[in-house]
């Protein structure tokens, strides 16, 4: 209804501009006199020529009456052409007066079709400036219209689209039912509402597989534990030499599968935030154990650690020992060589094999989930020890190194002394 009527009213406005011009353009200027008045005034003067002072204008023209000798007898007004070149110039209508059969003078009248042309000329003026503010008038107002219903709802329109982008979906689209894109607007609040509850039935999707690998993880333990134990009293209770090996195989494959399953389980727990670490002071003594205990295949010589404390969680700690012996069982199958260092801040656990080392580009992606080394080939392992293990080390405030060391990788763990 609203642009009916700015239509209608612009074309109205534009209609009388149209005709106003046209009325101008083809009106052709008329300088001719009425030829009744002009008759009616040089007779009016002939008869009172000889009593000119006392001689009266009977018509609407103007006029002077001037004597053979030039001068001025009689005038209706001042501002009139008392000479012949300047009635002439100004296309006054001139006669000669005659009495008695002889000429006694002249009548200028005067010819006022200049003034009434410019009259008009001021008058289409007037109508088409008059006309033009209105157009002026009316495209402001709808100018102002088409920014409240058009320009308006699509800059609110930007900023919802920035905030979905960014992942904000709880703040609704406010919409106007009347205006010409609410329709428009509510549709892109329903794909926000439609959004929000997808990305809720995502994150309770991702929260169900969750627990449900952490609960799968807890529960194989206990099967592995199992065999485990039996296979240690297999070992315990063997005699020959290959049924010693095959249960030393199945332990060692046991302890494989179980460290798998930890970083599994751990890693999962992580993201369901329920991974805590709790450090304590821990000494010398119990670190080294600690490194024992990770060297189940005894393939390094195990040095003695400074009688000193570290800020560490025991559980936390032996699992990192575990991850980089497990590491380097797997990939290198070499021996390991271990170091102990110290300094003011640090007591650093230097465990380097033998192996070769990794790329150098892919030294940085070792401690990032899922990653593993290029030439890991297809060695079984999901890419979760290292990255666990340095998650652990921030927690405890100490920080895990990993480099290529001088006959193959080198991880340095360094715990924060008290």
């Amino acid at each position: 209804m609203k642009r009916q009527l700015f239509l209608i009213s612009f074309i109205l406005v534009l209609s009388a501009e149209i005709i106003a011009l046209t009325v101008f353009a083809v009106q052709t200027p008329d300088f001719t006199q009425d030829a009744v008045a002009v008759n009616e005034v040089l007779q009016s003067v002939t008869l009172d020529f000889n009593s000119l002072e006392e001689h009266k204008n009977a018509t609407t023209l103007d006029y002077v009456v001037l004597g053979t000798d030039g001068k001025v007898l009689f005038k209706t007004k001042n501002g009139l052409s008392e000479s012949m070149n300047t009635a002439v110039a100004h296309r006054d209508t001139i006669l000669d007066i005659t009495v008695g059969g002889e000429a006694v003078g002249k009548v200028i009248i005067y010819n006022d079709g200049a003034q009434t042309l410019q009259s008009e000329k001021q008058t289409a003026v007037i109508i088409l400036a008059v006309a033009i503010a209105v157009e002026c008038g009316i495209c402001a107002v709808y100018a102002t219209y088409l920014h409240l219903t058009i320009v308006k709802p699509f800059k609110k329109l930007k900023s919802f689209a920035e905030r979905v982008a960014g992942g904000n979906l709880d703040i609704p689209l406010k919409m106007d039912r009347q205006n010409l894109f609410g329709a428009f607007t509510e549709s892109f609040d329903i794909m926000r509402s439609e959004l929000k509850k997808a990305r809720l039935f995502e994150a309770q999707a991702q929260q169900s597989k969750k627990e449900l690998v952490a609960k799968l993880s807890h529960d194989i333990k206990t099967p592995i534990a199992s065999i485990k134990a039996v296979s240690e009293v297999g070992l315990a209770v063997a005699e020959s030499d290959k049924s010693k090996e095959s249960f030393t195989q199945i332990i060692g494959k046991a302890d494989q599968i179980n460290t798998l399953v930890t970083n599994l389980f751990t890693a999962t727990l992580e993201e369901l935030q329920q991974l805590t670490v709790n450090p304590a002071y821990i000494g010398g003594n119990r670190i080294k154990a600690m490194l024992e205990n990770a060297d189940y295949l005894h393939r390094a010589s195990i040095p003695n650690v400074p009688d000193c404390q570290v800020s560490a969680d025991g559980l936390r700690l032996q699992q990192v020992f575990d991850n980089i012996f497990s590491n380097s069982y797997k990939y290198a199958k070499t021996e390991i060589s271990v170091a102990v260092q110290t300094d003011e801040k640090y007591l650093a656990v230097i465990i380097e094999d033998f192996g070769g080392g990794v790329k150098g580009e892919d030294l940085p992606v070792l401690k990032e989930k899922f990653r593993r080394g290029s030439n890991s080939g297809n060695t079984e392992g999901a890419g979760l020890g290292l990255y666990i293990s340095d998650y652990f080390m921030k927690e405890m405030q100490g920080n895990l190194n990993i480099e290529n060391g001088a006959h193959g990788l080198k991880v340095t763990v360094n715990l924060r002394k008290n």
